[in-house]
């Protein structure tokens, strides 16, 4: 994998993890989540495409298709897990 993939597919999964702080609002501390959950999500759906021979959407090297999905899925995943409460008694 070269340099130019490796960098467009940091900044792919930054605009996704940007867009879904915009769609879902919050603070700083929300915003850094959803971009280190997207990156995450991103690089582990593009891996596990590949290695499952799953290959649409590709941009170059990069399994796009797949490495979005999975940017999506941590995002929502991530966003729905981050809003459980622990209640202290």
């Amino acid at each position: 994998m070269t340099l130019p993939t490796i960098i467009l597919g940091i900044v792919l999964s930054t605009i996704y993890g940007t867009a879904f702080h915009f769609l879902r609002g919050g603070s700083l501390n929300r915003l850094f989540l959803f971009v280190v959950l997207s990156w995450l999500g991103f690089w582990i759906g593009h891996f596990v495409g590949g290695a499952l021979g799953w290959n649409f959407a590709a941009a170059g090297q990069i399994n796009a298709g797949m490495a979005t999905l999975g940017s999506a899925i941590f995002l929502v995943v991530g966003e729905w897990l981050s809003r459980v409460e622990i209640k202290k008694k």
